[in-house]
């Protein structure tokens, strides 16, 4: 009896651990179909992608597809998320506090970090860059949305910096989508080229030094702060 009764335990237990491996294979599988998926648009443009080409890079049945995903849009929505996810989380509100780092090193290291992330990605970037826009009218108003927001937190940070005398007088907005301008041509032409990951260091001092020649007005290692007056 007491035989029967850790028996079944054990047959539970075992069950109980084959949980976590069945969770996981269903987790890998749909990571494997967004990664198929990724390199599908990023070769053919999301207009000319089918399913058909997803599930033939990914080795998949057709229905195991639609177990994860309801559509084409589907998947590229949830591609495009997480790549949004991750570019938002890598940019930094400048900090103008008297014992944060200068503010010449926090704006090098998010022109830094966003280089270093779409050139590690270049699938993703090139996809962001040319084939995004026009999905749909659903989609274009996420992309407009996260653009909205990239462009409100440069905005406050060089308003910040106006107040501080690091940055030059003038309409911070305007500031700020020229400066997103620069930097998507300057990624759509990194990732068509096929530049290296280890450009971005390269990269990233253009855009500083592009920058500092513009409105910027701090050394690289001593921000100057407005005067009294």
């Amino acid at each position: 009896m007491a035989r029967a009764r850790e028996a079944s335990r054990g047959g539970s237990a075992a069950r109980g651990r084959k949980a976590p491996r069945s969770a996981q294979s269903k987790a890998e599988r749909r990571s494997t179909i967004l990664a198929a998926a990724r390199d599908v648009f990023a070769k053919r443009g999301y207009h000319q992608a089918t399913i058909d080409d997803i599930v033939a890079e990914t080795g998949v049945a057709r229905g195991t597809f639609y177990l994860y995903f309801e559509d084409k849009r589907a998947v590229f929505s949830d591609l495009m998320d997480r790549f949004f996810t991750t570019l938002t989380m890598a940019i930094n509100r400048i900090d103008i506090s008297p014992s944060a780092t200068p503010v010449a090193e926090q704006a090098r290291a998010n022109i830094r970090a966003i280089i270093g992330m779409c050139l590690a990605d270049r699938a993703m970037t090139k996809i962001l860059l040319s084939d995004a826009h026009g999905v749909d009218p659903a989609f274009d108003r996420k992309l407009a949305t996260f653009y909205d927001a990239v462009v409100q937190l440069l905005t406050d940070s060089l308003r910040d910096g106006q107040k501080l005398g690091i940055v030059a007088d003038g309409e911070p907005r305007v500031m700020a989508y020229l400066t997103i301008g620069a930097l998507k041509e300057l990624l759509y032409q990194a990732v068509t080229l096929g530049l290296a990951e280890e450009s971005a260091e390269v990269l990233t001092q253009q855009i500083f030094e592009f920058v500092s020649q513009g409105y910027l007005r701090v050394h690289p290692r001593e921000p100057r702060a407005k005067k009294a007056r």
